[in-house]
């Protein structure tokens, strides 16, 4: 009769302790986890996995698919990626990304697409510690193999591409399974 008191006591501080470490567990993911695009980000999930979600990466998601990068993205990494929103692709100018889409550009696409993706996990603080010791810019070679210059303008993390287009960071540090992704407001491009 003891032995089944001391029994129930221990399954009951078992479940306790069970329950508290998965409510633990639960609250520290919802404080990482981000919503981007209406949708949240789960720090667990691969890059793919979460930008299939945000409605406002429908145009990324679809470019990295006619690109064949999907694999890639889901890989080990990891990766910083810089992710533009549907209304950034819109500020190209007219027929341009449904250009990129057609089967015969998909080198080009994967040039573009490439270009906003640096090898390594590379927060907004360590983007902003590597611009401070870079006396006001940092430069980051991409996936694409050409150079990016990250520097601070009004608070902001912003990006230059080669050609000197500026996007800026609008959503940071969005931690993902194999890697994080920085939401820009620009499409930037390569050297043609």
């Amino acid at each position: 009769m003891k032995l089944s008191k001391v029994l129930k006591s221990t399954l009951l501080a078992a479940t306790l302790l069970i329950g508290a470490n998965t409510f633990a567990q639960d609250k520290m993911m919802k404080a990482e986890t981000k919503m981007v695009g209406g949708a949240e980000m789960y720090p667990t999930k691969d890059i793919i996995t979460n930008a299939v979600n945000s409605k406002d990466h429908t145009t990324l998601v679809a470019a990295v698919k006619a690109a064949d990068l999907v694999k890639t993205l889901q890989g080990e990494g990891p990766f910083t990626v810089f992710a533009p929103t549907n209304m950034a692709f819109e500020k190209l100018p007219k027929g341009t990304v449904e250009t990129l889409l057609m089967t015969e550009n998909k080198a080009t696409l994967q040039k573009v697409l490439t270009y906003h993706v640096v090898a390594g996990k590379y927060s907004a603080k360590d983007i902003i510690k590597a611009i401070k010791i870079g006396k006001g810019k940092a430069e980051f070679t991409t996936v694409a193999d050409e150079k990016l210059t990250a520097m601070v303008t009004n608070g902001k993390v912003q990006l230059k591409d080669v050609a000197g287009n500026i996007s800026t960071v609008t959503i940071a540090d969005v931690n993902q399974s194999n890697g994080v992704i920085h939401v820009v407001d620009t499409v930037i491009l390569p050297m043609k």
